[in-house]
Protein backbone atom coordinates (compact mmCIF):
# COMPACT_ATOMS: atom_id res chain seq x y z
CA UNK A 1 0.00 0.00 0.00
CA UNK A 2 1.25 3.67 -0.80
CA UNK A 3 1.94 6.48 1.74
CA UNK A 4 1.16 9.77 0.98
CA UNK A 5 2.95 12.61 2.50
CA UNK A 6 1.81 16.77 2.21
CA UNK A 7 3.50 19.09 3.87
CA UNK A 8 2.90 22.92 2.66
CA UNK A 9 4.38 26.25 4.15
CA UNK A 10 4.77 29.99 3.56
CA UNK A 11 8.16 31.38 3.03
CA UNK A 12 8.93 35.24 3.25
CA UNK A 13 10.80 35.27 -0.04
CA UNK A 14 9.55 36.25 -3.69
CA UNK A 15 8.49 33.31 -5.76
CA UNK A 16 11.33 33.79 -8.14
CA UNK A 17 14.41 33.93 -5.11
CA UNK A 18 13.29 30.74 -4.06
CA UNK A 19 12.89 29.27 -7.30
CA UNK A 20 16.22 29.93 -8.10
CA UNK A 21 17.72 27.70 -5.23
CA UNK A 22 14.91 24.70 -5.15
CA UNK A 23 14.92 24.41 -9.30
CA UNK A 24 18.79 23.58 -8.94
CA UNK A 25 18.84 19.83 -8.42
CA UNK A 26 22.26 19.77 -6.49
CA UNK A 27 21.35 22.86 -4.19
CA UNK A 28 20.41 20.77 -1.40
CA UNK A 29 23.52 20.01 0.52
CA UNK A 30 23.60 24.14 0.40
CA UNK A 31 20.54 24.49 2.53
CA UNK A 32 19.11 21.41 3.93
CA UNK A 33 20.60 20.12 7.47
CA UNK A 34 20.46 16.56 6.90
CA UNK A 35 22.60 16.28 3.08
CA UNK A 36 26.12 15.76 3.43
CA UNK A 37 27.49 16.18 0.23
CA UNK A 38 25.68 16.23 -3.19
CA UNK A 39 26.94 15.55 -6.79
CA UNK A 40 25.33 15.91 -10.18
CA UNK A 41 26.16 11.98 -12.07
CA UNK A 42 28.40 12.17 -15.24
CA UNK A 43 28.66 15.68 -15.31
CA UNK A 44 25.17 17.13 -16.16
CA UNK A 45 23.67 19.90 -15.52
CA UNK A 46 21.39 20.31 -11.89
CA UNK A 47 18.24 21.71 -14.20
CA UNK A 48 18.32 18.96 -17.00
CA UNK A 49 15.64 16.56 -16.76
CA UNK A 50 17.05 13.39 -16.22
CA UNK A 51 19.97 14.06 -14.52
CA UNK A 52 20.70 11.90 -11.28
CA UNK A 53 22.03 13.40 -8.19
CA UNK A 54 24.08 11.26 -5.71
CA UNK A 55 23.86 12.38 -2.35
CA UNK A 56 25.13 10.66 1.53
CA UNK A 57 23.37 12.21 4.14
CA UNK A 58 24.63 12.91 7.85
CA UNK A 59 23.28 9.38 9.15
CA UNK A 60 25.31 7.70 6.84
CA UNK A 61 22.84 6.97 4.08
CA UNK A 62 23.12 7.24 0.74
CA UNK A 63 20.41 8.23 -2.29
CA UNK A 64 19.75 8.63 -5.83
CA UNK A 65 17.02 10.59 -7.21
CA UNK A 66 15.85 11.30 -10.79
CA UNK A 67 14.84 14.84 -11.85
CA UNK A 68 11.54 13.79 -13.92
CA UNK A 69 10.23 17.26 -14.89
CA UNK A 70 10.97 20.66 -14.45
CA UNK A 71 8.55 23.84 -15.11
CA UNK A 72 9.69 26.94 -14.90
CA UNK A 73 6.26 28.56 -15.69
CA UNK A 74 4.86 26.92 -13.48
CA UNK A 75 7.46 27.30 -10.74
CA UNK A 76 7.69 23.28 -10.13
CA UNK A 77 9.65 19.69 -10.20
CA UNK A 78 9.05 16.30 -10.16
CA UNK A 79 11.70 13.47 -8.84
CA UNK A 80 11.67 9.94 -7.98
CA UNK A 81 14.42 7.80 -5.53
CA UNK A 82 16.38 5.42 -8.02
CA UNK A 83 18.53 3.65 -5.68
CA UNK A 84 18.32 4.10 -2.01
CA UNK A 85 19.57 2.25 1.69
CA UNK A 86 16.74 4.11 3.22
CA UNK A 87 13.85 1.53 1.97
CA UNK A 88 11.86 4.22 0.28
CA UNK A 89 9.93 1.80 -2.54
CA UNK A 90 8.61 3.81 -5.90
CA UNK A 91 9.54 7.05 -4.12
CA UNK A 92 8.11 10.09 -6.29
CA UNK A 93 8.07 13.72 -5.37
CA UNK A 94 6.77 17.33 -6.37
CA UNK A 95 7.50 20.57 -5.56
CA UNK A 96 5.15 23.18 -6.36
CA UNK A 97 5.71 27.15 -5.42
CA UNK A 98 3.01 29.84 -5.63
CA UNK A 99 2.83 33.74 -5.46
CA UNK A 100 1.91 34.92 -2.38
CA UNK A 101 -1.01 37.74 -3.21
CA UNK A 102 -0.76 39.39 0.07
CA UNK A 103 2.84 40.17 0.52
CA UNK A 104 5.81 39.25 -1.99
CA UNK A 105 5.95 35.91 -0.29
CA UNK A 106 6.00 32.18 -1.79
CA UNK A 107 3.51 28.74 -0.56
CA UNK A 108 5.15 25.84 -0.63
CA UNK A 109 3.90 23.07 -1.71
CA UNK A 110 5.83 19.70 -1.38
CA UNK A 111 3.90 15.91 -1.06
CA UNK A 112 5.07 12.61 -2.36
CA UNK A 113 4.09 9.14 -2.54
CA UNK A 114 6.21 5.83 -1.78
CA UNK A 115 5.70 1.96 -0.36
CA UNK A 116 7.66 0.82 2.98
CA UNK A 117 8.28 -2.59 3.70
CA UNK A 118 5.69 -4.13 6.29
CA UNK A 119 6.04 -2.70 9.62
CA UNK A 120 7.72 0.42 9.13
CA UNK A 121 4.96 2.64 7.75
CA UNK A 122 4.89 5.17 10.29
CA UNK A 123 8.73 5.68 10.87
CA UNK A 124 9.53 6.15 7.65
CA UNK A 125 6.05 8.30 6.86
CA UNK A 126 7.37 10.60 9.77
CA UNK A 127 11.07 10.70 8.75
CA UNK A 128 9.63 12.21 5.73
CA UNK A 129 6.96 14.56 6.88
CA UNK A 130 9.12 15.91 9.82
CA UNK A 131 12.69 15.06 9.07
CA UNK A 132 13.05 16.31 5.18
CA UNK A 133 9.66 18.27 4.64
CA UNK A 134 9.39 20.19 7.71
CA UNK A 135 13.12 20.55 8.78
CA UNK A 136 13.53 21.66 4.84
CA UNK A 137 11.08 24.59 5.19
CA UNK A 138 13.29 25.60 8.69
CA UNK A 139 16.55 25.06 6.57
CA UNK A 140 15.55 26.83 3.61
CA UNK A 141 13.96 30.02 5.87
CA UNK A 142 17.69 30.14 7.14
CA UNK A 143 19.03 30.09 3.92
CA UNK A 144 17.26 32.53 2.86
CA UNK A 145 17.28 34.82 5.90
CA UNK A 146 21.72 34.75 5.53
CA UNK A 147 21.21 37.87 3.25
CA UNK A 148 19.51 40.70 3.18
CA UNK A 149 16.00 40.23 0.76
CA UNK A 150 16.10 43.23 -1.72
CA UNK A 151 19.88 41.52 -2.41
CA UNK A 152 18.36 38.45 -3.25
CA UNK A 153 15.31 39.65 -5.22
CA UNK A 154 18.36 40.89 -7.55
CA UNK A 155 20.22 37.42 -7.74
CA UNK A 156 16.55 35.76 -8.89
CA UNK A 157 15.43 38.55 -11.45
CA UNK A 158 18.80 40.48 -12.73
CA UNK A 159 17.61 43.41 -11.79
CA UNK A 160 18.01 45.81 -9.15
CA UNK A 161 21.53 44.73 -8.33
CA UNK A 162 22.13 42.78 -11.33
CA UNK A 163 22.49 43.70 -14.99
CA UNK A 164 21.02 46.66 -13.89
CA UNK A 165 23.14 47.60 -11.24
CA UNK A 166 25.93 49.68 -10.51
CA UNK A 167 29.42 49.79 -10.36
CA UNK A 168 31.49 49.05 -7.13
CA UNK A 169 34.39 50.53 -6.05
CA UNK A 170 37.55 47.98 -5.73
CA UNK A 171 41.00 47.23 -4.89
CA UNK A 172 43.08 45.50 -7.75
CA UNK A 173 46.51 44.75 -8.47
CA UNK A 174 47.28 45.86 -12.17
CA UNK A 175 50.31 45.21 -14.31
CA UNK A 176 51.53 48.02 -16.40
CA UNK A 177 54.58 46.45 -18.69
CA UNK A 178 55.65 43.00 -18.05
CA UNK A 179 58.92 42.36 -15.55
CA UNK A 180 59.38 41.55 -11.96
CA UNK A 181 57.52 41.65 -8.78
CA UNK A 182 57.77 45.09 -8.58
CA UNK A 183 56.01 45.81 -11.85
CA UNK A 184 53.17 44.89 -10.03
CA UNK A 185 51.24 48.16 -8.58
CA UNK A 186 47.61 48.10 -6.13
CA UNK A 187 45.46 50.76 -6.90
CA UNK A 188 41.83 51.89 -6.99
CA UNK A 189 39.55 50.26 -9.69
CA UNK A 190 35.92 49.42 -10.27
CA UNK A 191 34.01 46.15 -10.62
CA UNK A 192 30.97 46.29 -13.30
CA UNK A 193 27.23 44.94 -12.62
CA UNK A 194 27.01 41.31 -14.05
CA UNK A 195 25.48 40.85 -16.82
CA UNK A 196 23.94 37.86 -18.39
CA UNK A 197 25.04 34.55 -17.09
CA UNK A 198 27.48 36.39 -14.67
CA UNK A 199 28.20 36.78 -11.09
CA UNK A 200 29.62 39.65 -9.11
CA UNK A 201 31.70 38.16 -6.04
CA UNK A 202 33.34 39.95 -3.08
CA UNK A 203 36.62 38.07 -3.00
CA UNK A 204 37.76 36.71 0.43
CA UNK A 205 41.04 35.18 -0.58
CA UNK A 206 42.51 34.81 -4.66
CA UNK A 207 45.38 31.73 -5.12
CA UNK A 208 48.79 32.24 -6.17
CA UNK A 209 50.00 30.09 -8.68
CA UNK A 210 52.92 29.55 -11.32
CA UNK A 211 51.18 31.00 -13.75
CA UNK A 212 50.87 33.83 -12.47
CA UNK A 213 54.75 34.62 -12.66
CA UNK A 214 54.83 33.28 -16.21
CA UNK A 215 52.01 36.21 -17.31
CA UNK A 216 53.91 38.39 -15.62
CA UNK A 217 57.03 37.85 -16.97
CA UNK A 218 55.13 38.22 -20.34
CA UNK A 219 55.86 34.28 -21.34
CA UNK A 220 51.91 33.82 -22.54
CA UNK A 221 51.53 38.11 -23.92
CA UNK A 222 47.75 36.51 -25.59
CA UNK A 223 46.55 35.86 -22.49
CA UNK A 224 47.46 39.07 -20.79
CA UNK A 225 47.15 42.18 -23.05
CA UNK A 226 48.22 45.24 -20.93
CA UNK A 227 47.35 47.02 -18.70
CA UNK A 228 46.34 43.78 -16.82
CA UNK A 229 45.16 42.30 -13.75
CA UNK A 230 46.63 38.68 -13.07
CA UNK A 231 44.78 35.35 -11.35
CA UNK A 232 42.99 32.93 -12.01
CA UNK A 233 41.25 31.50 -8.89
CA UNK A 234 39.73 33.23 -5.64
CA UNK A 235 37.30 32.25 -3.37
CA UNK A 236 34.39 34.63 -1.67
CA UNK A 237 30.65 35.37 -1.51
CA UNK A 238 28.05 36.18 -4.13
CA UNK A 239 27.15 39.83 -4.21
CA UNK A 240 24.87 39.42 -6.91
CA UNK A 241 23.84 37.82 -10.00
CA UNK A 242 22.42 38.84 -13.44
CA UNK A 243 19.71 37.23 -15.44
CA UNK A 244 19.91 33.60 -16.47
CA UNK A 245 21.74 32.68 -13.65
CA UNK A 246 20.59 29.65 -11.40
CA UNK A 247 21.48 28.26 -8.04
CA UNK A 248 23.72 31.28 -6.97
CA UNK A 249 22.21 33.27 -4.76
CA UNK A 250 23.90 36.42 -3.14
CA UNK A 251 25.67 35.55 0.34
CA UNK A 252 26.57 31.77 -1.15
CA UNK A 253 30.16 31.03 -0.69
CA UNK A 254 31.63 30.13 -3.71
CA UNK A 255 34.77 29.77 -5.15
CA UNK A 256 36.21 29.80 -9.03
CA UNK A 257 38.60 28.56 -11.45
CA UNK A 258 38.66 31.18 -14.74
CA UNK A 259 40.68 30.94 -17.85
CA UNK A 260 40.99 34.69 -18.43
CA UNK A 261 43.22 36.59 -15.62
CA UNK A 262 41.27 39.13 -13.54
CA UNK A 263 41.38 37.85 -10.30
CA UNK A 264 43.63 40.02 -8.19
CA UNK A 265 40.87 42.59 -7.29
CA UNK A 266 38.81 42.99 -3.86
CA UNK A 267 35.80 42.16 -6.39
CA UNK A 268 34.61 40.36 -9.59
CA UNK A 269 32.23 40.14 -11.75
CA UNK A 270 32.54 36.64 -14.02
CA UNK A 271 30.53 34.41 -15.73
CA UNK A 272 28.71 32.01 -13.63
CA UNK A 273 30.50 28.86 -15.08
CA UNK A 274 33.26 29.06 -13.78
CA UNK A 275 32.49 28.88 -10.34
CA UNK A 276 31.28 26.41 -7.18
CA UNK A 277 29.83 26.37 -4.77
CA UNK A 278 31.98 25.73 -1.27
CA UNK A 279 30.42 23.09 1.31
CA UNK A 280 30.66 24.80 5.22
CA UNK A 281 33.43 22.66 6.12
CA UNK A 282 36.33 24.41 3.38
CA UNK A 283 36.84 27.54 4.53
CA UNK A 284 37.57 30.79 1.56
CA UNK A 285 41.60 30.51 2.01
CA UNK A 286 41.60 26.48 1.56
CA UNK A 287 38.93 27.03 -1.44
CA UNK A 288 41.52 29.58 -3.53
CA UNK A 289 44.85 27.78 -1.96
CA UNK A 290 43.36 24.60 -3.43
CA UNK A 291 40.75 24.55 -6.30
CA UNK A 292 42.73 24.64 -9.50
CA UNK A 293 45.86 22.73 -7.99
CA UNK A 294 43.19 20.23 -6.77
CA UNK A 295 41.63 20.34 -10.00
CA UNK A 296 44.96 19.92 -11.83
CA UNK A 297 45.86 17.06 -9.62
CA UNK A 298 42.77 14.91 -10.37
CA UNK A 299 42.75 15.65 -13.91
CA UNK A 300 46.23 14.21 -13.76
CA UNK A 301 45.51 10.77 -11.76
CA UNK A 302 42.22 10.16 -12.92
CA UNK A 303 42.40 11.37 -16.50
CA UNK A 304 46.24 11.27 -17.97
CA UNK A 305 48.40 9.13 -15.03
CA UNK A 306 44.71 6.13 -14.27
CA UNK A 307 46.52 6.04 -11.31
CA UNK A 308 45.97 3.23 -9.27
CA UNK A 309 47.37 0.44 -7.04
CA UNK A 310 50.99 -0.66 -8.66
CA UNK A 311 51.43 2.58 -10.22
CA UNK A 312 55.11 4.32 -9.68
CA UNK A 313 54.47 7.76 -9.71
CA UNK A 314 57.54 10.76 -9.49
CA UNK A 315 56.04 14.35 -8.84
CA UNK A 316 58.76 17.23 -8.70
CA UNK A 317 58.51 19.87 -6.20
CA UNK A 318 56.88 17.48 -4.05
CA UNK A 319 56.46 20.25 -1.60
CA UNK A 320 54.92 22.58 -3.98
CA UNK A 321 51.17 23.68 -4.24
CA UNK A 322 50.44 20.55 -6.59
CA UNK A 323 53.07 18.22 -5.66
CA UNK A 324 51.81 17.64 -2.19
CA UNK A 325 48.06 17.72 -3.28
CA UNK A 326 49.57 15.02 -5.66
CA UNK A 327 51.75 12.61 -3.59
CA UNK A 328 48.58 12.28 -0.52
CA UNK A 329 46.11 11.39 -3.39
CA UNK A 330 48.04 9.19 -5.04
CA UNK A 331 49.41 7.58 -2.36
CA UNK A 332 45.35 6.99 -1.11
CA UNK A 333 45.10 5.53 -4.24
CA UNK A 334 47.27 2.63 -3.92
CA UNK A 335 50.46 4.31 -5.77
CA UNK A 336 54.42 4.12 -5.16
CA UNK A 337 55.05 7.85 -5.19
CA UNK A 338 58.63 9.32 -5.14
CA UNK A 339 59.02 12.71 -5.59
CA UNK A 340 61.98 15.40 -5.47
CA UNK A 341 62.30 18.55 -3.65
CA UNK A 342 65.45 21.24 -3.04
CA UNK A 343 65.91 20.56 0.52
CA UNK A 344 65.59 18.79 3.83
CA UNK A 345 62.89 20.83 5.04
CA UNK A 346 60.71 20.52 2.23
CA UNK A 347 61.97 16.57 2.79
CA UNK A 348 60.03 16.50 5.33
CA UNK A 349 57.29 18.44 4.29
CA UNK A 350 56.55 16.42 1.67
CA UNK A 351 56.65 13.48 3.71
CA UNK A 352 54.27 14.48 6.13
CA UNK A 353 52.11 14.97 2.80
CA UNK A 354 52.01 11.22 1.56
CA UNK A 355 54.94 11.44 -0.32
CA UNK A 356 56.98 7.88 0.03
CA UNK A 357 60.18 8.06 -1.19
CA UNK A 358 61.71 11.86 -0.69
CA UNK A 359 65.02 12.45 -2.98
CA UNK A 360 66.64 15.67 -1.86
CA UNK A 361 68.33 16.48 -5.42
CA UNK A 362 69.85 19.95 -5.21
CA UNK A 363 71.85 19.47 -8.03
CA UNK A 364 69.08 17.79 -10.33
CA UNK A 365 70.12 14.55 -10.21
CA UNK A 366 67.34 12.53 -9.45
CA UNK A 367 67.37 9.37 -12.15
CA UNK A 368 69.20 7.01 -10.17
CA UNK A 369 67.38 7.46 -7.13
CA UNK A 370 63.96 6.55 -8.35
CA UNK A 371 65.22 3.43 -9.95
CA UNK A 372 66.86 2.16 -6.82
CA UNK A 373 63.76 3.21 -5.15
CA UNK A 374 60.65 1.72 -7.63
CA UNK A 375 62.39 0.35 -10.69
CA UNK A 376 61.68 3.07 -12.45
CA UNK A 377 58.29 5.41 -13.11
CA UNK A 378 55.17 4.96 -14.72
CA UNK A 379 54.04 8.41 -14.91
CA UNK A 380 56.22 11.83 -14.36
CA UNK A 381 54.86 15.24 -13.33
CA UNK A 382 57.45 17.64 -14.05
CA UNK A 383 56.99 21.56 -13.04
CA UNK A 384 60.77 22.08 -13.52
CA UNK A 385 61.18 22.36 -16.68
CA UNK A 386 64.03 22.39 -19.08
CA UNK A 387 66.77 20.90 -16.24
CA UNK A 388 64.72 18.08 -15.47
CA UNK A 389 64.47 16.20 -19.09
CA UNK A 390 67.79 14.16 -19.28
CA UNK A 391 66.98 13.01 -15.50
CA UNK A 392 63.46 12.43 -16.33
CA UNK A 393 64.30 10.09 -19.21
CA UNK A 394 66.84 8.30 -17.05
CA UNK A 395 63.92 7.80 -14.60
CA UNK A 396 61.47 6.52 -16.25
CA UNK A 397 60.45 2.55 -16.97
CA UNK A 398 59.19 1.46 -20.38
CA UNK A 399 55.35 3.04 -21.28
CA UNK A 400 56.06 5.94 -19.10
CA UNK A 401 53.73 8.71 -19.41
CA UNK A 402 55.72 12.09 -18.72
CA UNK A 403 53.36 15.36 -18.18
CA UNK A 404 55.42 18.70 -17.94
CA UNK A 405 53.34 20.72 -16.33
CA UNK A 406 55.40 23.58 -15.76
CA UNK A 407 58.82 25.42 -16.13
CA UNK A 408 60.16 26.56 -12.78
CA UNK A 409 63.72 25.97 -13.62
CA UNK A 410 63.88 26.98 -17.02
CA UNK A 411 61.90 26.51 -20.14
CA UNK A 412 61.16 23.53 -21.91
CA UNK A 413 63.35 22.63 -25.07
CA UNK A 414 61.53 21.46 -28.23
CA UNK A 415 61.40 17.26 -27.38
CA UNK A 416 63.08 15.18 -29.72
CA UNK A 417 60.49 12.93 -30.44
CA UNK A 418 63.24 9.47 -31.10
CA UNK A 419 64.03 10.23 -27.46
CA UNK A 420 60.85 8.78 -26.32
CA UNK A 421 60.47 5.81 -28.98
CA UNK A 422 63.24 4.56 -27.21
CA UNK A 423 61.04 3.46 -24.04
CA UNK A 424 57.63 3.63 -26.07
CA UNK A 425 57.11 6.88 -23.68
CA UNK A 426 54.14 9.27 -24.19
CA UNK A 427 54.60 12.87 -23.45
CA UNK A 428 51.68 15.97 -22.41
CA UNK A 429 51.31 19.41 -21.94
CA UNK A 430 48.01 20.13 -20.57
CA UNK A 431 46.19 23.06 -19.70
CA UNK A 432 43.48 22.79 -16.56
CA UNK A 433 41.07 24.70 -18.26
CA UNK A 434 40.50 22.38 -21.37
CA UNK A 435 39.31 19.66 -18.58
CA UNK A 436 36.50 21.46 -17.20
CA UNK A 437 35.10 22.54 -20.51
CA UNK A 438 32.17 19.99 -20.70
CA UNK A 439 28.97 20.92 -18.51
CA UNK A 440 28.85 20.11 -15.49
CA UNK A 441 32.64 19.06 -15.65
CA UNK A 442 34.36 21.34 -13.24
CA UNK A 443 31.44 20.99 -10.48
CA UNK A 444 32.56 16.92 -10.73
CA UNK A 445 35.85 17.74 -10.11
CA UNK A 446 35.50 20.44 -7.43
CA UNK A 447 33.69 17.60 -5.75
CA UNK A 448 36.22 15.06 -6.17
CA UNK A 449 38.85 17.48 -4.64
CA UNK A 450 36.25 18.57 -1.66
CA UNK A 451 35.55 14.95 -1.19
CA UNK A 452 39.25 14.01 -1.24
CA UNK A 453 39.73 16.58 1.38
CA UNK A 454 36.69 15.44 4.13
CA UNK A 455 38.44 11.48 3.65
CA UNK A 456 41.71 12.53 4.19
CA UNK A 457 43.52 11.29 0.77
CA UNK A 458 44.72 15.00 0.70
CA UNK A 459 45.45 17.47 3.40
CA UNK A 460 43.92 20.96 3.81
CA UNK A 461 47.46 23.03 2.72
CA UNK A 462 49.67 25.10 4.19
CA UNK A 463 48.95 28.56 3.65
CA UNK A 464 51.27 31.64 3.72
CA UNK A 465 49.02 34.75 3.51
CA UNK A 466 49.89 37.93 2.21
CA UNK A 467 47.60 41.10 1.37
CA UNK A 468 46.31 42.46 -1.42
CA UNK A 469 49.08 45.33 -1.99
CA UNK A 470 51.05 42.84 -0.95
CA UNK A 471 51.60 40.68 -4.00
CA UNK A 472 54.70 42.13 -5.72
CA UNK A 473 55.86 40.51 -2.14
CA UNK A 474 54.04 37.24 -2.37
CA UNK A 475 55.48 36.71 -6.12
CA UNK A 476 59.12 36.92 -5.12
CA UNK A 477 58.45 34.64 -2.27
CA UNK A 478 56.79 32.10 -5.21
CA UNK A 479 59.58 32.48 -7.31
CA UNK A 480 62.14 31.85 -4.29
CA UNK A 481 61.46 28.40 -4.37
CA UNK A 482 61.82 28.27 -0.66
CA UNK A 483 57.71 28.24 0.14
CA UNK A 484 55.87 25.18 0.86
CA UNK A 485 52.37 24.26 0.45
CA UNK A 486 50.22 27.18 -0.95
CA UNK A 487 50.24 31.22 -1.53
CA UNK A 488 47.20 33.37 -1.14
CA UNK A 489 46.28 36.65 -1.05
CA UNK A 490 44.01 38.39 1.49
CA UNK A 491 41.45 41.23 0.99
Amino acid sequence: MLQKVVRSTIIDAPIERVWAVLRDFNSHDQWHDVVDASCIENGESSAQVGCVRSFSLKDGNRIREQLLALSDTEYKSTYTIVEATVPLLRYVATVTLKPVTDGDRTFWHWESSFATPPGQERELRDMVAEGVYEAGFANLRRYLQATPASRGAGAATGSAAGAAGMALPSREVRLARYGGPAELEASAGSCPPPGVGEVRIRQRAIGLNFIDVYLRRGWIPGLLPLPGVLGMEAAGTVEDAGTGVGGLLPGDRVAYLCPEPGAYRSIRTLPASHVVRLPAEVDDETAAAILLKGVTADYLLRDLGRVGPGTRMLVHAAAGGVGSLLCGWARSLGATVVGTVSSEAKARFARDHGCEHVIVARDGRFADAVQAHCGGADFIVDGLGGPAVAENLAAADRRCHWVSLGQAGGPLPPLEVDRLLAKSMTFTRPVVFDFVTRRGELQQRAQRVWDALRSGAVRPPAIERFSLDAAGQAHRRLESRESTGSLVLVT
